[in-house]
């Protein structure tokens, strides 16, 4: 048995979900729970947040409706909690089911005025990559005005893709059902559930931070062993290194 092939099996023995959020989780596809402890808590969270989109590269920002910067890996310490939080990590070895790493992470601002996204699964069932466990972390509180992210309970189990399905995937469903939280949540999710934020109708930008985590063998979204330095790789010390498959 390979280093990697133990440390995905201690993993499994010891990295735990609520079994009531590992029951929504397993049947609804999602479930929004009280995020990792932060230092400094939410309010160093924000601060640190606003700071590295400030300060980030160019070339690492996407603006659309949305505000987008990739790799919050290698940000600050702020955010060295989240991508090894234990519920998290209990997720991928239930979905994967198998040896596991971070694909990637990235900042998103809903900005006012955004209008409703598609609903969509983040990777075709069976395709390279799949099965995938998305999060996104509250950076403020999600409600219905402000563009809280929807989900069709129960839509990974049919291992379908909407865009074959539905003609029009930004109407509303009788089904759907909104992942509201406090600042601080993050919502944890199988990537084969339907999905896609609403529409921002606030006057509020709305922060989160988000990532996915995919089989080992497949090919990750940012390539953290080139770009983590290592002052950042002391920091996060073995099991960090092992979900960033460095």
């Amino acid at each position: 048995m390979s280093v990697t092939d133990v440390v995905y099996q201690a993993l499994a023995m010891q990295s735990h979900l609520p079994a009531d959020a590992a029951a929504r989780l397993r049947d609804d596809g999602f479930v929004v729970i009280q995020g990792p402890p932060t230092p400094g808590g939410i309010e160093q969270l924000s601060t640190a947040y606003d700071r590295a989109v400030a300060a980030a590269d160019p070339v690492d920002i996407r603006v659309s409706s949305s505000t987008r910067v990739t790799d919050f890996v290698d940000r600050g310490p702020e955010f060295d909690c989240i991508y090894v939080f234990s519920p998290l990590l209990a997720a991928c070895c239930s979905i994967i089911g198998r040896p596991f790493k971070l694909s990637g992470t990235r900042a998103r601002t809903l900005e006012p005025g955004a209008p409703v996204e598609e609903l969509h699964v983040d990777v075709k069932p069976r395709a390279d990559g799949w099965p995938i466990v998305g999060f996104i972390l509250m950076v403020d509180a999600f409600d219905a005005e402000n563009g809280a992210t929807r989900f069709v309970p129960g839509s990974h189990r049919t291992l379908r893709d909407p865009i074959a399905f539905m003609d029009e995937r930004r109407t509303v469903r009788e089904d759907e059902v909104l992942a509201c939280g406090a600042a601080g949540s993050i919502i944890v999710f199988n990537g084969s559930v339907w999905h896609g934020h609403t529409a921002n109708r606030s006057p509020r930008r709305r922060r989160s931070l988000q990532g996915h985590f995919i089989p080992r063998d497949a090919r990750s979204s940012v390539d953290h062993a080139a770009r983590v330095r290592p002052e950042v790789l002391e920091r996060i010390g073995n099991l960090g290194r092992y979900v960033l498959a460095i």
